[in-house]
């Protein structure tokens, strides 16, 4: 559905996107991180058509963008992250302006959709509204109804939840999980939860070029070098530190928090190396109740980080 080959963005002396190569089969989403100036936003001018490559190409279901840039403009839909609307209009006049736009040219049909979107979006308490008096979380859902009015197979949304409160948050992820039941999407977001909870694939750039590929499974296991199991044992803490530091393959052990803030201790060892059975062998040879045994891999946030922390902000 998406495709970009050696895909290359300059301005002046800045590749604001370097030679990046990616594709988005049908039905994927696909979550798109990276931080301030790596060239999340550009990427997406690019591929709508918007803004004109520098080198390489890139295609949306078949169509060049630069050689068919109308025919890609129609089957997409596109949520910019200032999402421009016009402040006097009224919320269904809006709709109907932006469906003229698209083509939808028959009255009736433009209706049917009008209707079709004020539903799925959950706009109806704002139909009658002008958008100038709408709170920012209607604003985005009216943007994301803009966008998906002509019913395109290619959903690419620039930070969907900017600016948004915790509970518009919510909404605005529920509503892109059930247009991702029908739509191929791309979207960028800074809420590494968001991914997580919305995407099947992941794509981290960085200073232009991209920096990893993949699920956040995998992600966090090609970074991963060594094996981290979490423990809380209850027993004397010093034998406990002492006997689990001696354990084969043991390479360090550390004290570290978990979520609820109780205290245990990580164990580290060879990524090829599983203490758990040692661990439980030992803690029933000493007679150490087990309160909490975890194998710990990188989180999402720890891998954005190891990603990226090097590379120019």
């Amino acid at each position: 559905m998406i495709r970009a080959l050696n895909l290359t963005k300059r301005f002046a002396s800045l590749a604001a996107v370097d030679k990046i190569s990616f594709e988005i089969p049908k039905g994927q989403v696909v979550g798109f991180l990276g931080p301030n100036g790596a060239g999340k936003t550009t990427t997406m001018r690019l591929l709508t058509a918007y803004l004109p490559a520098s080198e390489g190409r890139c295609e949306v279901m078949g169509h060049d963008v630069s050689e068919e840039p109308l025919a890609v403009r129609r089957c997409v839909g596109y949520l910019p992250e200032n999402n421009p609307l016009y402040e006097d209009f009224e919320v269904t006049d809006t709709l109907h302006y932006i469906g003229t736009l698209r083509g939808l040219t028959d009255a009736a049909q433009r209706m049917d959709r009008v209707k079709a979107v004020i539903k799925s979006c959950g706009l109806k308490s704002a139909v009658g509204k002008k958008v100038g008096e709408l709170s920012k979380g209607y604003r985005q859902r009216l943007g994301l109804a803009g966008a998906i009015i002509h019913d395109p197979d290619v959903l690419i949304l620039d930070e969907p939840t900017s600016g948004l409160d915790p509970n518009q948050v919510l909404e605005v992820r529920e509503l892109i999980k059930d247009l991702k039941k029908e739509k191929t999407l791309l979207l960028s977001t800074h809420i590494l939860s968001e991914v997580t909870a919305t995407c099947d694939r992941i794509i981290i750039i960085s200073a232009g070029k991209i920096a990893a590929d993949g699920t956040a499974a995998e992600l966090s296991g090609n970074l991963q070098n060594k094996n981290r199991l979490y423990l809380e044992m209850k027993g004397p803490a010093q034998a406990i530190f002492e006997a689990l530091s001696n354990l084969p393959g043991a390479a360090r052990v550390y004290p570290e928090r978990d979520g609820g803030g109780k205290e245990g201790l990580i164990v580290e060892s060879e990524a090829a190396t599983d203490l758990r059975e040692a661990a439980f062998n030992l803690a029933a040879e000493k007679r150490w109740p087990i309160l909490a045994m975890d194998q710990k891999t990188l989180s999402l946030e720890e891998v954005f980080r190891k990603l990226t922390q090097e590379q120019p902000q």
